[in-house]
């Protein structure tokens, strides 16, 4: 039987009987949403009225990981697919009716494959001192190497990158950056969502001699001027020279532009093309400032974490190390460019090692969980990662129908980091992803911070996660974690993060700043050659930061065997796809 979407316009005489189906359709969808903010606010369900122009977050309190719930029970109501970009730009019932009638019958995916062709070994830029110098030397050395591949939803490029290709559009923005008045060592603030735009602009700045510093885009385009006042105090902080993003905040310039009184412009791509003839480009140090870091919650105290080229490429080479990486390997990632786990684990150390990297919008894997693991089966990946919340995702919101003919036997390693890790979601995720070839040697529990860059401690790659079960008195009671009895029903179980990364150290420390032993509970300091040196204009905090040589990492952790394991963090962050 043909699916309405199928079937052929119907003649304008019978246009009028579309009326009563359009009224059904709406009446149902209502359904759908009455059900789930019954769930979501029982309490409160019976005061909401639900109807066309009810907005979802604001009306009805559905926020965005509520509404990955709602696209998901809509799909299966109406038997149809939304794309990602409508479902996260719809704001009121109504326009989610109106997504609805444009959506197509579910395709089917199962069998689906793209023929990946393995490509030929090559070295990773070893000799490279910034992260420029490592783009052109692979640029020079295999040009036409596939470097990252955009992909939707469904895991269809959608724009794809040599690396010789990155470099000449980066060099040729970086032109217009400099006819700009750009100078070396400005701060550069870049709001873009995952796409070419934002690839393109990260190493323009870089060419440029700047520094980037990039800030969470809005989740849709109508909370746009909103959105860049809650920004303001990042981009004074860093005193930002321009703010590179969408065309559509080019009428909110104007107002940021008086709150920040640093920024002299605000451009999208497009409109820094160069106008003159080519100029030489400045030469870059270790030392220069390679990146801003903003950390979550930084919007009301801004904390902009400085790295430097050193700093990078330091963390990308340790956690290159630890997880034996080469240009065999193949990253899939729907992580936010904004946050460091997507930036710099994710795409600056596939850059730096070859290794091919398809990415997707964060929006996608949150209206479809289900796109991430279609996306490393079908190019067949051997890397990923997300926080923990992602593989919770997984198990609470993914159909067993929705997973038929799924392969992830390919996987060697997918990093589990940037919040606490939940030992139950490890065990069954494990447990339920095993069943389609996902071995638990994979699943890897990591820890890290943007003050390191990213990564401080990764376990070995293939050893199933090392949990620890603990005597709960004896840590809350003494701070020491004495393991529990094997007749002990209620243990605590904390997973570890493994050993530091090649190069780096960590101690625990009481609160009076003296060392630790074996399994005593503390602050967790760190020192090494990806630590920060500090936070950008925010003395006082830089000095709260550095304990003499050492760093606080603001953490509770102990230490058995060599091996990190972390206990109360002092804040959990948000999911990292949502607004701090």
């Amino acid at each position: 039987m043909l699916h309405p979407r199928q079937m052929q316009p119907a003649p304008k005489q019978d246009v009028a009987f579309a009326a009563p189906e359009q009224k059904a359709r709406e009446r149902e969808l209502i359904v759908v949403v009455q059900e789930l903010v019954q769930e979501l606010h029982p309490g409160r369900a019976k005061s909401m009225d639900v109807n066309a122009l009810s907005r979802l977050e604001r009306d009805l309190g559905i926020d965005s990981l509520a509404r990955t719930e709602l696209i998901i029970r809509i799909e299966r109501a109406f038997g149809v697919r939304l794309s990602a970009a409508a479902a996260g730009a719809v704001e009121t019932v109504g326009d989610l009716l109106r997504a609805l009638d444009e959506a197509h019958p579910e395709p089917s995916i199962k069998s689906a494959e793209l023929g990946i062709v393995p490509l030929p070994l090559v070295p990773a830029a070893v000799q490279a001192r910034t992260l420029v110098e490592a783009l052109e030397w692979h640029s020079a050395m295999h040009p036409d190497r596939p470097h990252l591949t955009v992909i939707d939803d469904k895991a269809a490029p959608v724009t794809a990158f040599t690396y010789r290709a990155l470099a000449n559009a980066a060099r040729e923005t970086a032109q217009g950056l400099i006819e700009r008045d750009v100078m070396p060592g400005d701060r550069i603030a870049l709001m873009l969502p995952t796409g070419r735009d934002f690839f393109v602009a990260f190493f323009a700045i870089l060419y440029a001699g700047a520094a980037p510093v990039p800030i969470y885009p809005p989740m849709r385009l109508s909370q746009l001027e909103e959105h860049l006042r809650r920004q303001a105090g990042i981009l004074r902080n860093a005193e930002a020279r321009m703010l590179i993003t969408v065309p559509e905040a080019g009428g909110a310039a104007a107002l940021l532009q008086s709150q920040v009184e640093s920024l002299t412009a605000v451009e999208s791509l497009a409109g820094l093309s160069p106008r003159g003839r080519p100029s030489g480009l400045p030469l870059l140090q270790e030392t220069s400032i390679a990146l801003l870091q903003y950390t979550s919650g930084s919007t009301g105290d801004p904390k902009g974490v400085v790295l430097n080229h050193a700093n990078l490429l330091s963390n990308i080479r340790a956690m290159g190390q630890a997880m034996e990486a080469t240009s065999a390997d193949i990253f899939v990632s729907w992580l936010p460019l904004y946050h460091d786990m997507g930036l710099i684990g994710a795409w600056l150390g596939c850059l730096y090692f070859a290794a091919p990297l398809y990415v997707m919008s964060p929006l996608s894997f949150l209206t479809r969980p289900e796109s991430w693991l279609w996306a490393i089966h079908r190019f067949r990946a051997t890397l990923s990662g997300a926080p923990n919340f992602a593989y919770e995702l997984c198990l609470n919101k993914i159909d067993d129908r929705n997973l038929e003919g799924l392969d992830l036997s390919s996987l060697r390693m997918t990093v589990n980091g940037a919040e606490p890790v939940s030992v139950p979601a490890l065990r069954q995720f494990i447990d339920r992803f095993g069943h389609y070839g996902f071995r638990p040697g994979a699943m890897a529990p990591v820890y890290g911070l943007a003050e390191n860059s990213v990564g401080l401690a990764f376990p070995p790659p293939g050893r199933p996660p090392l949990i620890d079960r603990v005597d709960r008195r004896s840590l809350s009671v003494r701070g020491i974690a004495a393991p529990a009895q094997a007749d002990d029903r209620r243990p605590l179980e904390i997973a570890s993060c493994g050993p530091p990364l090649p190069g780096h150290e960590v101690r625990i420390v009481d609160e009076l700043g003296f060392e630790l032993g074996e399994r005593h509970e503390g602050r967790l300091e760190f020192r090494g050659p990806s630590a920060s040196p500090g936070y950008f204009h925010n003395e006082m905090k830089t000095r709260e930061l550095f304990d003499s040589s050492w760093l606080d990492s603001g953490d509770r952790a102990y230490i058995a065997a060599g091996e990190v394991y972390i206990t109360i963090p002092d804040a959990k962050p948000p999911p990292m796809a949502e607004e701090p």
